[in-house]
């Protein structure tokens, strides 16, 4: 019997540990301090802890990762998405370690990562482009140049990552530089590398993709299409299969650029083709995610096949199960459900599930990270999990949709599905009217969303280690903080004010609403502020959020940049001019 290591957490570990027991395999969890208890924990053969709860210390710590595979005995390893799913060097370890990496070969993520290396690509098998710059920039007075000579407006980008971190749109020459300042600060704290690159920016586009499989030895099958086009801050909310309002000349185009790129190096394992359509008609290669991807179901819906299988097929060496593209049956549509408010721009809103009912009934699928009494960590994704509805055409699917979301209830943190009840109901997204693009969510309907209740804090459940002994052998034992501060025993730092989110001793206290990285400040230390002014950026659940004052004043800055706050910890002073 093999066994697979899950190197991820949430809805895609629930996701792979199912299939691999559908396939007779064992899977191993992995999970931080905050995820002991979790669904994906609960359900695999067997779990190992990576002591710690940041991502760094945990599901980015390649080491770790390699010795909780040792330890549980694992011969295969599947990344999921985000975290090291796209990281060249953790795929060389892997194999390096005699361990199969369930994805691409390491120099394809390489390539293809490189998202300049990647349009280069592109460019030489005739995929469309947009004008862009053929290396990383050097500073911002390149982009400025790129500007001037190819028009307003224009877009930065990280040349390494993806999930539209990394990225900013300058609108006006005095924009540039702010842009690439932002989007190098943000692709160095959530990928490591600063590079970034420039191209045009198109107006008011649709996100289209294209979903691969390939065996690895030269062939590519394109498996289906998809529109992306919902999405707030870069990030999809929203998801459907095949992608609407596609003439079959433009899904041809699509389908021979997607095959080409990646026949051209020869890809292995499942994989996404992303492209740009602007308002103007434009079609521009975008990127290739070299990954499984989060709006995988409503490709499975449509088409029959089953995406993780196939990985699992093409790891083992046994090529994929099909030769051509599958025919689309029906129309699918999958509705993200994150826990945040839409009614405060999308903020993050972590804490405990109390209450999960789930909708049911024909042509309905919840793919969950989670159940009723779990908490939503703020240090990582925001996803509970993907609702997805499939029926024999769109308007039949976009009926389905509004009944499930009807029935769809959760208490005890906020969570998108008021935008999500919003969008089924609006004109702009009925089969005959389709008129969204990457900004309408920003530019049309968040305006229209009421604030939900905040939720209350949940401490992050920190484990305290203790070794001990069990029949002559060393173990290591893992305690809540909780617990055994009810035992008196826990240590005062852990059990201090700061961890629970105390009141502020005095008025000029600002203090962190939710667990996040202090990402830079916005204004110099010393400063005078007005009440409501941004002041810093907090990233929390994959977001960056600016903190505004409280109140106006001097800021005096307390955390420094690159400081990971915990719930109620002092931020800055605002004092009294």
């Amino acid at each position: 019997m093999r066994t697979v290591l899950v190197a991820n957490r949430g809805e895609i570990a629930v996701r792979v540990v199912r299939a691999a027991a559908e396939r007779g395999w064992r899977s191993v969890a992995v999970y931080a301090d905050q995820d002991a208890d979790s669904l994906a924990v609960r359900l695999a053969d067997s779990a190992v802890a990576l002591p710690g709860v940041t991502a760094a210390e945990t599901y980015l710590d390649v080491t770790a990762l390699l010795g909780a595979a040792r330890a549980a005995g694992a011969d295969l390893v599947h990344p999921g998405y985000g975290f090291l799913s796209e990281n060249a060097e953790f795929a060389r370890a892997v194999e390096a370690a005699g361990l199969v990496w369930i994805g691409p070969r390491p120099e394809t993520i390489e390539t293809l990562g490189d998202k300049v290396a990647a349009r280069s690509l592109a460019r030489s098998v005739g995929a469309p482009l947009a004008p862009g710059s053929s290396r990383p920039l050097r500073d911002a007075a390149e982009a400025e140049a790129f500007a001037d000579a190819h028009g307003l407006p224009v877009v930065v980008k990280a040349a390494h990552g993806g999930g539209g971190r990394g990225m900013r749109v300058a609108r006006t020459r005095e924009e540039v530089a702010e842009a690439f300042a932002a989007a190098t600060s943000e692709a160095r704290a959530a990928f490591g590398r600063g590079e970034c690159f420039v191209e045009r920016f198109l107006e008011n586009p649709r996100h289209l993709e294209v979903q691969v499989l390939g065996d690895g030895e030269g062939r590519v099958v394109v498996v289906g299409d998809r529109d992306c086009s919902l999405q707030r801050r870069n990030q999809k909310l929203v998801e459907e299969a095949p992608a609407p309002a596609v003439d079959p000349e433009l899904r041809r185009t699509l389908h021979a650029a997607a095959r080409a790129v990646t026949e051209a190096v020869r890809y292995r394992s499942a994989g996404t083709v992303e492209f740009l359509l602007g308002s103007d008609g434009t079609l521009s290669f975008c990127e290739v995610n070299t990954r499984l991807q989060v709006e995988h179901p409503v490709t499975e819906l449509t088409t029959g096949v089953d995406l993780v299988q196939e990985q699992f097929r093409i790891a083992e060496g046994r090529g994929l199960s099909f030769t051509t593209t599958p025919e689309p049956r029906g129309h699918a549509v999958e509705f993200r459900v994150n826990a945040e408010d839409p009614g405060r721009g999308f903020l993050p809103g972590p804490g405990r599930v109390t209450v999960l009912d789930v909708p049911g009934g024909p042509g309905v699928r919840w793919d969950a990270g989670v159940s009723a009494g779990d908490v939503v960590p703020a240090a990582f994704d925001s996803l509970l999990g993907k609702l997805v509805v499939h029926a024999d055409d769109r308007d039949a699917a976009l009926r389905r949709a509004r009944r499930a979301l009807a029935e769809f209830r959760v208490d005890g943190v906020p969570t998108v599905l008021p935008f999500a009840r919003a969008v089924v109901d609006d004109p702009a997204f009925s089969t005959e009217g389709f008129a969204v693009h990457t900004r309408w969510i920003e530019n049309e309907l968040m305006p229209r969303m009421e604030p939900q209740r905040r939720p209350d804090l949940v401490v992050d459940p920190a484990l305290q280690r203790f070794p001990i002994e069990i029949d002559g052998r060393r173990a290591v034992l893992g305690l809540p903080a909780a617990l055994l501060s009810a035992l008196g025993t826990a240590s005062g730092s852990e059990a201090g004010s700061e961890e629970t989110g105390s009141v502020p001793a005095d008025a000029g206290e600002l203090r962190a609403r939710t667990p996040g990285t202090l990402t830079r400040w916005l204004v110099p230390d010393g400063a005078e502020v007005g009440a409501r002014q941004a002041v810093a950026v907090v990233e929390a659940m994959k977001m960056e959020t600016r903190v505004p004052a409280h109140r106006a004043g001097v800021l005096r800055h307390v955390s420094a940049e690159g400081a990971t706050l915990r719930a109620g910890q002092l931020v800055a002073r605002v004092d009294e001019p």
